[in-house]
Protein backbone atom coordinates (compact mmCIF):
# COMPACT_ATOMS: atom_id res chain seq x y z
CA UNK A 1 0.00 0.00 0.00
CA UNK A 2 2.22 2.28 0.93
CA UNK A 3 4.17 2.01 -2.35
CA UNK A 4 1.01 2.73 -4.30
CA UNK A 5 0.89 5.23 -2.39
CA UNK A 6 4.64 6.49 -3.27
CA UNK A 7 4.01 5.99 -7.17
CA UNK A 8 0.71 7.76 -7.25
CA UNK A 9 2.22 11.06 -4.98
CA UNK A 10 5.77 11.13 -7.59
CA UNK A 11 3.29 10.89 -10.83
CA UNK A 12 1.50 13.81 -9.16
CA UNK A 13 4.54 15.95 -8.22
CA UNK A 14 6.13 15.02 -11.82
CA UNK A 15 3.00 16.17 -13.74
CA UNK A 16 2.73 19.43 -12.04
CA UNK A 17 6.51 20.18 -11.79
CA UNK A 18 6.22 19.72 -15.79
CA UNK A 19 3.39 22.32 -16.26
CA UNK A 20 5.03 24.12 -13.39
CA UNK A 21 7.73 24.92 -16.02
CA UNK A 22 5.97 27.36 -17.65
CA UNK A 23 5.88 28.25 -21.57
CA UNK A 24 9.13 29.58 -22.69
CA UNK A 25 9.40 33.67 -22.54
CA UNK A 26 10.50 34.20 -26.13
CA UNK A 27 8.95 31.23 -27.39
CA UNK A 28 6.51 28.25 -27.16
CA UNK A 29 6.17 24.83 -26.23
CA UNK A 30 3.82 21.75 -26.84
CA UNK A 31 3.05 21.07 -22.78
CA UNK A 32 -0.86 21.48 -22.44
CA UNK A 33 -2.90 21.85 -19.44
CA UNK A 34 -6.16 20.12 -19.12
CA UNK A 35 -9.24 20.88 -20.84
CA UNK A 36 -11.34 23.55 -20.11
CA UNK A 37 -8.49 25.52 -18.66
CA UNK A 38 -7.81 29.18 -19.36
CA UNK A 39 -4.85 30.91 -19.62
CA UNK A 40 -4.84 34.84 -19.80
CA UNK A 41 -1.55 36.57 -19.85
CA UNK A 42 0.57 39.31 -21.01
CA UNK A 43 4.16 39.66 -22.30
CA UNK A 44 5.47 43.27 -22.85
CA UNK A 45 7.96 43.66 -25.05
CA UNK A 46 10.18 46.85 -24.97
CA UNK A 47 12.34 47.29 -27.99
CA UNK A 48 15.66 49.20 -28.07
CA UNK A 49 16.76 49.93 -31.79
CA UNK A 50 18.75 51.94 -33.73
CA UNK A 51 16.04 54.31 -34.73
CA UNK A 52 14.39 54.78 -31.64
CA UNK A 53 12.09 52.47 -29.20
CA UNK A 54 8.94 50.08 -29.46
CA UNK A 55 6.86 48.64 -26.73
CA UNK A 56 4.14 46.34 -27.29
CA UNK A 57 1.73 45.34 -24.78
CA UNK A 58 -0.77 42.87 -25.33
CA UNK A 59 -3.55 41.15 -23.58
CA UNK A 60 -3.72 37.35 -24.18
CA UNK A 61 -6.54 34.84 -23.82
CA UNK A 62 -6.05 31.26 -24.33
CA UNK A 63 -8.79 28.74 -24.15
CA UNK A 64 -8.33 24.92 -24.52
CA UNK A 65 -11.76 22.96 -25.78
CA UNK A 66 -9.39 19.86 -25.14
CA UNK A 67 -6.54 18.56 -23.47
CA UNK A 68 -4.97 18.47 -26.89
CA UNK A 69 -6.22 22.13 -28.09
CA UNK A 70 -6.21 25.26 -27.95
CA UNK A 71 -7.61 28.42 -29.49
CA UNK A 72 -6.13 32.45 -28.59
CA UNK A 73 -6.84 36.28 -28.71
CA UNK A 74 -3.53 38.35 -28.69
CA UNK A 75 -4.96 42.08 -28.47
CA UNK A 76 -1.86 44.08 -28.22
CA UNK A 77 -1.20 47.95 -27.57
CA UNK A 78 1.82 49.77 -29.39
CA UNK A 79 3.78 52.63 -28.50
CA UNK A 80 7.07 54.41 -30.22
CA UNK A 81 9.21 56.87 -29.07
CA UNK A 82 11.85 57.74 -32.15
CA UNK A 83 14.09 60.24 -33.45
CA UNK A 84 11.37 61.29 -36.10
CA UNK A 85 9.16 63.68 -35.72
CA UNK A 86 6.24 61.72 -36.68
CA UNK A 87 2.78 61.16 -35.79
CA UNK A 88 0.79 58.24 -34.30
CA UNK A 89 3.28 57.13 -31.68
CA UNK A 90 0.48 54.55 -29.87
CA UNK A 91 -2.39 52.63 -30.77
CA UNK A 92 -3.81 49.52 -31.55
CA UNK A 93 -1.29 47.08 -32.83
CA UNK A 94 -2.24 43.85 -35.09
CA UNK A 95 -4.53 41.59 -33.47
CA UNK A 96 -2.70 37.44 -33.59
CA UNK A 97 -5.78 34.66 -33.94
CA UNK A 98 -3.96 31.20 -32.93
CA UNK A 99 -4.44 27.52 -33.26
CA UNK A 100 -2.40 24.73 -32.01
CA UNK A 101 -3.60 21.31 -32.06
CA UNK A 102 -1.31 18.38 -30.49
CA UNK A 103 -0.70 15.53 -32.32
CA UNK A 104 2.24 13.26 -30.78
CA UNK A 105 2.26 12.66 -26.84
CA UNK A 106 4.88 9.98 -25.67
CA UNK A 107 5.10 10.36 -21.81
CA UNK A 108 7.73 8.21 -19.83
CA UNK A 109 8.00 7.75 -16.00
CA UNK A 110 8.85 11.87 -14.64
CA UNK A 111 9.26 12.77 -18.85
CA UNK A 112 7.23 13.84 -21.61
CA UNK A 113 7.86 14.36 -25.30
CA UNK A 114 5.12 16.19 -27.68
CA UNK A 115 4.76 17.69 -30.69
CA UNK A 116 2.31 20.52 -32.12
CA UNK A 117 0.91 22.06 -35.37
CA UNK A 118 0.33 25.39 -34.60
CA UNK A 119 -1.11 28.41 -36.56
CA UNK A 120 -1.30 32.12 -35.94
CA UNK A 121 -2.87 34.50 -38.42
CA UNK A 122 -2.28 38.45 -37.37
CA UNK A 123 -4.65 40.39 -38.91
CA UNK A 124 -3.85 44.28 -40.51
CA UNK A 125 -5.55 46.44 -37.39
CA UNK A 126 -1.83 47.89 -36.18
CA UNK A 127 0.13 51.02 -37.35
CA UNK A 128 2.30 51.32 -40.49
CA UNK A 129 5.78 50.82 -38.59
CA UNK A 130 6.98 47.93 -40.60
CA UNK A 131 8.55 47.00 -37.22
CA UNK A 132 8.10 43.14 -36.91
CA UNK A 133 6.29 41.81 -33.83
CA UNK A 134 5.49 45.10 -33.12
CA UNK A 135 3.24 46.85 -35.50
CA UNK A 136 3.11 46.49 -39.47
CA UNK A 137 -0.32 47.03 -40.40
CA UNK A 138 0.21 43.99 -42.50
CA UNK A 139 -2.02 40.48 -42.74
CA UNK A 140 -0.03 37.45 -42.17
CA UNK A 141 -0.32 34.07 -42.33
CA UNK A 142 2.34 32.01 -39.48
CA UNK A 143 2.57 27.42 -39.66
CA UNK A 144 4.40 25.48 -37.34
CA UNK A 145 5.64 22.81 -35.46
CA UNK A 146 6.59 22.59 -32.26
CA UNK A 147 8.39 19.78 -30.40
CA UNK A 148 9.29 20.09 -26.81
CA UNK A 149 10.81 17.37 -24.19
CA UNK A 150 10.60 18.17 -20.66
CA UNK A 151 11.42 16.35 -17.30
CA UNK A 152 11.79 16.90 -13.93
CA UNK A 153 15.53 17.94 -14.79
CA UNK A 154 15.12 19.95 -17.15
CA UNK A 155 13.25 21.26 -20.77
CA UNK A 156 14.26 21.89 -24.56
CA UNK A 157 11.70 23.33 -26.95
CA UNK A 158 12.11 23.37 -30.85
CA UNK A 159 10.28 24.95 -32.83
CA UNK A 160 10.22 25.65 -36.62
CA UNK A 161 7.82 27.20 -38.80
CA UNK A 162 6.90 29.87 -41.74
CA UNK A 163 5.15 33.47 -41.59
CA UNK A 164 4.09 34.23 -45.20
CA UNK A 165 2.98 38.27 -45.64
CA UNK A 166 1.53 38.66 -48.87
CA UNK A 167 1.80 42.65 -48.97
CA UNK A 168 5.38 42.91 -48.39
CA UNK A 169 8.93 41.02 -48.90
CA UNK A 170 8.57 40.13 -45.41
CA UNK A 171 8.18 36.19 -45.61
CA UNK A 172 9.87 34.47 -42.73
CA UNK A 173 11.24 31.56 -42.17
CA UNK A 174 11.24 30.88 -38.23
CA UNK A 175 12.99 28.55 -35.55
CA UNK A 176 13.46 28.74 -32.16
CA UNK A 177 15.42 26.74 -29.55
CA UNK A 178 14.93 27.07 -25.57
CA UNK A 179 16.03 25.39 -22.85
CA UNK A 180 14.02 25.70 -19.36
CA UNK A 181 16.39 24.48 -16.14
CA UNK A 182 13.95 24.39 -12.89
CA UNK A 183 16.08 25.53 -9.80
CA UNK A 184 13.83 23.92 -7.20
CA UNK A 185 12.37 20.24 -6.69
CA UNK A 186 8.87 19.93 -7.72
CA UNK A 187 6.03 20.79 -5.01
CA UNK A 188 2.62 20.97 -4.38
CA UNK A 189 1.46 23.25 -4.17
CA UNK A 190 3.56 24.69 -7.16
CA UNK A 191 6.39 27.07 -6.33
CA UNK A 192 8.91 26.99 -8.58
CA UNK A 193 12.06 28.87 -10.34
CA UNK A 194 12.95 28.38 -13.71
CA UNK A 195 16.11 29.52 -15.83
CA UNK A 196 15.53 29.90 -19.66
CA UNK A 197 18.45 29.98 -22.14
CA UNK A 198 16.67 30.74 -25.41
CA UNK A 199 17.49 31.17 -29.33
CA UNK A 200 15.98 32.62 -32.04
CA UNK A 201 16.59 33.20 -35.63
CA UNK A 202 14.62 34.72 -38.42
CA UNK A 203 15.61 34.55 -42.09
CA UNK A 204 13.55 37.05 -44.40
CA UNK A 205 13.58 34.90 -47.33
CA UNK A 206 12.78 37.70 -50.07
CA UNK A 207 15.41 40.67 -48.95
CA UNK A 208 17.52 37.81 -47.38
CA UNK A 209 18.10 39.65 -43.77
CA UNK A 210 19.01 37.57 -41.15
CA UNK A 211 18.44 37.91 -37.31
CA UNK A 212 19.98 35.72 -34.69
CA UNK A 213 18.61 36.59 -31.07
CA UNK A 214 19.65 35.32 -27.26
CA UNK A 215 17.61 35.69 -24.83
CA UNK A 216 18.32 35.00 -21.14
CA UNK A 217 15.11 34.73 -18.54
CA UNK A 218 13.81 33.92 -15.56
CA UNK A 219 10.46 32.79 -14.59
CA UNK A 220 8.88 32.09 -10.82
CA UNK A 221 5.54 30.07 -10.82
CA UNK A 222 3.44 30.40 -7.61
CA UNK A 223 0.43 28.08 -7.51
CA UNK A 224 -1.61 29.34 -10.53
CA UNK A 225 0.46 32.79 -11.15
CA UNK A 226 3.43 32.99 -12.74
CA UNK A 227 5.85 35.78 -13.27
CA UNK A 228 8.43 36.32 -15.71
CA UNK A 229 11.68 38.20 -17.16
CA UNK A 230 14.02 38.23 -19.93
CA UNK A 231 16.38 40.28 -21.45
CA UNK A 232 16.99 39.54 -25.44
CA UNK A 233 20.16 40.36 -27.38
CA UNK A 234 21.25 39.88 -31.15
CA UNK A 235 24.33 38.11 -32.00
CA UNK A 236 23.83 38.06 -35.46
CA UNK A 237 21.78 40.67 -37.81
CA UNK A 238 22.11 41.74 -41.23
CA UNK A 239 19.28 43.73 -41.79
CA UNK A 240 19.57 47.82 -42.60
CA UNK A 241 20.70 50.35 -40.05
CA UNK A 242 17.53 51.47 -39.19
CA UNK A 243 16.61 48.12 -38.60
CA UNK A 244 18.92 46.85 -35.91
CA UNK A 245 18.19 46.23 -32.66
CA UNK A 246 20.22 46.65 -29.61
CA UNK A 247 18.08 44.75 -27.51
CA UNK A 248 14.31 43.92 -25.96
CA UNK A 249 13.37 43.51 -22.35
CA UNK A 250 10.17 41.50 -22.00
CA UNK A 251 7.85 41.46 -18.88
CA UNK A 252 5.23 39.00 -17.93
CA UNK A 253 2.56 37.84 -16.46
CA UNK A 254 0.38 34.11 -16.35
CA UNK A 255 -2.55 33.14 -14.74
CA UNK A 256 -4.90 29.75 -14.84
CA UNK A 257 -8.16 29.48 -13.91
Amino acid sequence: MKKIIGVVSFMLITSLALYAQGPPITSDKPIMLGGGSIIVKTLTEIRNTNKGIYTRIPVMAHYLPTSNSLVAVHLPMVFRNVADDVEHTSGLGDIDVMAKYQFYRKDGTGKTFRMVAKTIQTLPTGRDWNVIDISTGDYASYLGIVAGYESIKYGISNELGYRLVPASQDDELRYKLGFGLPLRKPTYPVDQINLYFEYNANWLVEANDFLLLYAQGIQYAKGRLTLEVAVQAPLIQTVAEEKKRNYSLFLGTRYVF
